[in-house]
């Protein structure tokens, strides 16, 4: 509602929402998923009782976000999810924990594999930008969790193997012609060459940079970090079309991320050419590439 009233107001600064379905995913708890899917069928005025349902209740949310402006779904997950499906199981799934039962862990990876395709669909209809934040172990602290809840600092990096179903997920929807622009963002720094290779695997052409590796993200948006996912991109890839730093919104104090970001590229190209690495004679070529990273690649690509 706030982006309405933004929006309506014709204020001058962009301020857009993203696309969070998280929660639509989330079954492990049946009694806390029942509470989302009724606070859903509520806003989105869709009586669910199925699974197509669900989908179409979650369709009128997207659409909403797309009207006020929305560009970016961002995912939080643990690992990717492709496990091999039928349109019935899913269907008996979501019965299943809609009737408060507890679901099997293949049950659960099914159903999540269903979600994030499903939300993928959506996200390429509308042209929007899918953003995939993987690899948090969370909420290790038990003792903690029942004190303060969720969300409270007790979040590590998780060490998932996740090159198969990754792959498996970015092929269906490519074998199906409906793969979004898609930024990567992993968590363990030993991915870091698995997602600079694996984004190469999916660039058609169609979209310069399409498939992106995200910039070091939570434990790794620090100087180490974020130096070695620059690297990995630039041995791997294409480091020119990296659309570059983001940040939260929500948090004000954490915009000067951009101009720490911003340092830490210069010293990295700055480095290669002092090494011999680059070409020194070139610096019109390389000004133009950290402005690029820095600002003008983003613009583009999300076409803001």
């Amino acid at each position: 509602n706030y982006h309405k009233a933004i929006k309506d107001e014709g204020f001058g600064i962009k301020v857009l929402p993203a696309w969070r379905p998280d929660k639509a995913m989330a079954v492990e708890n049946p009694v806390e998923y029942r509470e989302y899917v009724e606070k859903l069928s509520e806003v989105s005025g869709v009586a669910i009782y199925k699974f197509d349902d669900l989908l179409q209740a979650l369709r009128v949310r997207h659409d909403f976000f797309d009207s006020v402006g929305c560009k970016l779904s961002d995912h939080g997950i643990e690992e990717f999810y492709a496990e091999p499906r039928t349109q019935s199981e899913i269907n008996n799934i979501f019965n299943k924990v809609y009737g408060g039962k507890q679901l099997t862990n293949e049950e659960i990876r099914k159903f999540k594999s269903a979600m994030l395709y499903e939300g993928a669909i959506m996200d390429w209809e509308k042209g929007w930008t899918q953003q995939f934040h993987y690899g948090a172990l969370r909420n290790n602290n038990s003792r903690m969790m029942k004190l303060l809840g969720p969300d409270t600092g007790f979040d590590s990096i998780g060490d998932f193997t996740v090159g198969k179903a990754m792959s498996a997920f970015f092929d269906s929807l490519d074998v199906a012609g409906k793969l979004a622009k898609t930024i990567i963002y992993n968590l363990n720094p030993r991915d870091n060459d698995l997602v600079a290779t694996m984004i190469g695997n999916f660039q058609d052409g169609t979209v310069p940079g399409k498939m992106q590796f995200g910039s070091g993200w939570w434990f790794l948006d620090q100087k180490t970090g974020i130096e070695a996912q620059l690297n990995s991109l630039s041995n791997m890839g294409l480091l020119s079309r990296f659309v570059g730093m983001l940040t939260d919104s929500r948090s004000f104090l954490s915009y000067p991320r951009h101009e720490y970001f911003r340092r830490i590229l210069c010293n990295v190209i700055g480095n290669d050419v002092e090494n011999g690495l680059l070409p020194a004679s070139e610096m019109n070529f390389l000004g133009k590439m950290v402005e690029d990273i820095s600002y003008m690649n983003a613009k583009t690509f999300f076409n803001f």
